[in-house]
């Protein structure tokens, strides 16, 4: 059973940085791809970055491109968010996933493709 644990999160001034990581904690990833999401109070789980676990292809939402890189670890199991540029738009929990659906990134996008969530990781950006 795949169990996906977040760390990282926490509080950061508006143009900061923080690197969120999330880990495989039972047993190695053997999902097609993983990807981060993120919700804030009152709106939808929004896509955020997702990237293949083989050949570590990524794609991103418009909102977080070239701010936000997405890379994985695959010796240690474990996925990293690196997010710079920090808005206060950015504050959110944010929450990793593992989708074994084999379909082009571009359509990994919703969450109902992923098959396994963290816990989640509150991020908030003061401005």
């Amino acid at each position: 059973q795949v169990q996906l644990v977040e760390s990282g999160g926490g509080l950061v001034q508006a143009g900061g940085s923080l690197r969120l990581s999330c880990a495989d904690s039972r047993r190695a990833f053997s999902s097609y791809a993983m990807g981060w999401f993120r919700q804030a109070p009152g709106k939808e789980r929004e896509f955020v970055a997702a990237i293949t676990w083989s050949a570590g292809t990524t794609y991103y939402a418009d909102s977080v491109k070239s701010r936000f890189a997405i890379s994985r670890d695959r010796p240690k199991n474990t996925m990293y968010l690196q997010m710079n540029s920090l808005k206060p738009e950015d504050t959110a929990v944010y929450y990793c996933a593992a989708s074994g659906r084999i379909l082009p990134l571009s359509t990994l996008t919703t969450p109902n493709r992923y098959d396994y969530w963290g816990q989640g990781t509150q991020v908030t950006v003061s401005s």
